[in-house]
């Protein structure tokens, strides 16, 4: 191959080049542990311990086998890794030392039973569910494809578009109705900071297209239009 000419620099190259395919091709990785981590609710057994805790902790909390435990630890190593916990020492009776884990703030954002119903959870469980994720499989048949079919999901799905597959699967529709709600309640508590609201002064009238539940909508009337 022309770029392996046997010098350092060119080995290094190449190096580099596959690294970058393979940081591409197990980036799912990431996405997959954390929903795994959220289906398990480990952050909201952290988050109701009160404190970190070990490999050991959240194995018994979970019930998990003692052959899969040492799976527990690696699905947590890339938790950390990604951001959402953060690893320490803690002192454990059975071994000097022992590694703790606690939650970040992106993590509390996936808390099941969030108490200020701000939560990241319904969009994370619906865009990583196996119905939303099918019509990646099918992005380059879909280019390749003639202008009837509208998006890749028509073609994962027999011609039928998100709306009308919705519609006769309730579990789907829950899904993205909770996402969508969940959503938009977090952007409209930024949006309805101190640092936006001055945007919406003087509104009197509001107008809310495709809004789905109207969450967003809801909130922003209550909050500043008045009529």
């Amino acid at each position: 191959m022309d770029f392996l000419k046997g010098d350092e620099s060119s080995v290094d190259e190449l190096l580099q080049a596959q690294d970058h395919i393979w940081n591409h091709l197990f980036r799912f990785i990431s996405s997959m542990s954390l929903k795994c981590a959220v289906e398990l609710e480990i952050p909201d057994i952290i988050h109701n311990h009160g404190q970190s805790m070990t490999i050991s902790e959240l194995a018994w909390a979970l019930s998990i086998h003692p052959t899969k435990v040492h799976c527990l630890r690696r699905l947590m190593c890339i938790l950390v890794h990604s951001g959402f916990f953060t690893e320490h020492d803690v002192s454990c009776r059975q071994s000097d030392l022992e590694k703790g884990y606690k939650l970040t703030l992106s993590l509390k954002l996936l808390l099941k039973d969030n108490i200020n119903l701000l939560s990241a959870r319904p969009l994370l469980l619906a865009v990583l569910d196996p119905i939303l994720m099918k019509p990646w499989q099918h992005v380059s048949a879909w280019f390749q494809n003639d202008d009837d079919d509208p998006s890749a999901f028509s073609i994962a799905y027999y011609g039928q578009t998100l709306w009308d597959y919705a519609a006769h699967e309730p579990r789907l529709n829950h899904l993205f109705n909770d996402a969508m709600s969940s959503d938009g309640l977090l952007t409209a508590s930024v949006v309805l900071s101190s640092k936006c609201r001055g945007v919406f002064a003087g509104l009197k009238s509001l107008v809310d297209v495709g809004g789905g539940l109207g969450t967003m909508t809801k909130l922003l009337a209550c909050k500043e239009v008045r009529t």
